[in-house]
Formats: structure tokens, sequence, C-alpha cells
């Protein structure tokens, strides 16, 4: 069986590490938040070029806190995409505002700029690009509409750790980015955690308090805030797997190479990185015309598969309830069409040439 993400292999290459660094936690009882919540900051702060960083409890709840630190809430807009996965807009929705959707680009299947816009209303406060598959948005244009119209920018930067455009980091090129530490991403926590990027200083310390029950002191409260604080277990976790994670991003790196030299399927094509970025490849994802007829041959060849995303959110049922429907051509093409294929610093040359073989016997586009 070729996984689509291998962490039980990753964790046996690092699990001295972990242990030794969770025991740590454990005999100190730095349970939540504490010294090596701080240290992870610290850490993650400059892996990613970052000027202020703050952890907390998972990715949804870090883009709920950089919009109401940045004073987004009830009754504005956001703009961003319907091809991504709900965490998006349920943190929308969370602190008041509502979504709205604008189509994506063909090649990169991330937000085009060309048509945020005619998007903008006078409700509109925020856009917020989602760095969708570890590739990052045309970020130049999107600056420059939310300067020109006095827009907040939040980049959803959950599966996009160390990518980078015209050598920015993702996350720190807008008023603010949020990350997730889900087990499946690049850096995966072992349990939830996320991560607010911010570069005011101010809203930083105002994403901090929120984080933590709106928290002055030990009980003196300023703000009606929230516990979603991130653990010191989770962060040990993370803290010893950031020493790796360049290394493994250019494993990842290579792999989507190898992939893209590899794969002669006939009308295959793969989702291209923005010009400019340097992608991380959190998925690697391939557009085809007969998925299902190619996941069920990956499938009975023992080879795992997936897609990011089947149902546009314009079409979920919960956002229906809410108003939700129109059309955005580019998403709902690409979402009969995508698939992802294994990808993670440890799929060996074996299993990487099994799942091309295998993909190129059957899949057209």
């Amino acid at each position: 069986m070729i996984p689509f993400v291998n962490l039980k292999a990753q964790y046996q290459r690092i699990k001295p590490e972990v242990l030794a660094a969770m025991g740590e936690v454990l005999d100190t009882s730095a349970f939540i938040q504490g010294e090596f919540a701080a240290r992870f900051e610290r850490e993650f702060v400059a892996a990613q070029g970052a000027a202020h960083g703050i952890g907390c409890s998972n990715g949804t709840a870090a883009i709920a806190l950089a919009l109401e630190a940045l004073g987004i809430g009830a009754g504005m807009e956001v703009i961003t995409v319907p091809n991504t996965f709900i965490a998006t807009v349920e943190a929308i929705f969370q602190v008041g505002a509502r979504p709205v959707f604008v189509d994506v680009d063909p090649l990169t299947q991330e937000i085009d700029p060309a048509l945020i816009e005619a998007a903008i209303t006078p409700r509109t406060r925020a856009i917020m690009p989602v760095h969708l598959f570890g590739n990052v948005c045309d970020m130049d244009p999107i600056m420059a509409l939310a300067a020109k119209h006095d827009l907040k920018v939040v980049e959803d930067a959950a599966q996009a750790h160390l990518a980078t455009y015209k050598g920015r980091g993702a996350g720190t090129i807008g008023d603010a980015g949020t990350f997730s530490f889900y087990p499946g991403k690049n850096l995966g926590a072992y349990g939830d955690a996320g991560f607010v990027t911010v570069r005011d200083p101010v809203v930083a310390a105002r994403v901090r308090k929120l984080a933590d029950h709106g928290r002055d002191t030990k009980y003196e409260h300023s703000l009606i805030g929230y516990n979603q604080r991130m653990d010191g277990l989770q962060a040990a976790v993370l803290s010893v797997k950031l020493k790796y994670l360049a290394q493994w991003t250019e494993a990842r790196r290579q792999r989507a190479a190898r992939y893209r030299q590899l794969i002669s399927a006939p009308g295959v094509t793969c989702a291209q990185p923005t010009a400019g970025a340097d992608p991380v490849y959190h998925l690697f994802v391939v557009e085809v015309g007969n998925r299902e007829e190619v996941l069920r041959h990956l499938q009975a060849q023992g080879i795992a598969a997936g897609i990011h995303y089947p149902v546009p959110l314009h079409r979920q049922p919960a956002l229906v309830a809410q108003g939700y429907g129109g059309s955005y051509p580019v998403t709902e093409r690409l979402a009969g069409r995508i698939m992802s294929l294994p990808i993670c610093a440890e799929i060996s040359d074996a299993e990487q040439d099994l799942v091309v073989r295998e993909f190129n016997r059957v899949a057209r586009g």
C-alpha cells in the first residue's frame, strides 16, 4: 500500500527526538502555552520570515482570530474563493461577516486577481487569498487592489508552510496570515494546532489576547475572548519537526518535479505554480477527464489518492442554506476533474514509479 502521506515513516525517523521533547513538557507540566509554545512561536516566525506570530489551537481558529483582531465583523464582506476547505469560510461566518466568492485561475487554481475588483461592494472589508496546494496566490495585484480600496488582506496559508512569493514568505505579505498544523500538513502536529502571522504589533497583541480569554493578567480580562491557546505538547512536537521542514520541503519539490517529468497520460495537466512563487507541494494536483476510473484503478493497485475538493463551497448544503449559489465556471469544472497524487518526503522512487505507471495506464485528459 502506498499511503497518501506517510506519517508513520516520518515518525519513525524522528521518534527519539519527539519522545524526548514530549518528556520535557511532561516533566515541567507546561501544558498550555508556556515556554514550549513561546519557543515555537519564535522559531516559526523566523522560518516564515514574519514580523510577529502567535500560536493557537487550530487553523480555523487562526483565521477567525486574525479577522476579529483586524476589526472584521458583523455586516462586512470578505472576498475569497469557493475551491477551498470549508474552514476558510467557517471562520468568516464565525466573526459575523459573509464570504463573497470569486472564481480562480484555470492554470494555478488560485484566486484570479482580475476578478476581485468587480466583487468589491461598500460592505467589503477584506480579501482572503487561499494559498491552495502549497502554491502562493499572485499577491502583487491583490495587495494593489487592497491599497486602492482600503481593504485588509488575510492570507489563508494553511497549506503553504515555507512557500514564497517573490522571495517573501506566505502569510507575511498581507496584514495577517494563518496556518494550520493539522497532522497531514507539511508541518503537522500530533493533534490540532494553528498559527497567526501579523505585520502590526498592536494587531498581534490583540490576537494573543483574544486567543487567551481576552486576558490582561491571570484574572483581568479587557476583551471577550476565546479559549484557543496552543498546547505545550503540540508546540514541542512542532519544534522538533520544524528543524526538518526545509529538508522535507525540498524533497517534496523534487517529487513534484519528478511527477511532471514522468506523467505522460494524454491530455492530463498539472496545477501550475504562480509566476514568482516557489510552491511547497502540500498536494500534487492533476486534472483528468476520467477521474473515477483513475481513482478506482489506483485503489485496486494499493495506491491512495484524493480529491481536493469535490464539492465547491457555493454548492455545500450549509452555504446553500445561507442563500449561496451562482456560477463559478472554472471552479466547477475543476471540481469534477482534479485529483491529488501521493506526495511527501518519504515516498520512494520505486513507489513514485509505481504511482506514475498505473496512473499513465488509465488516465486521459
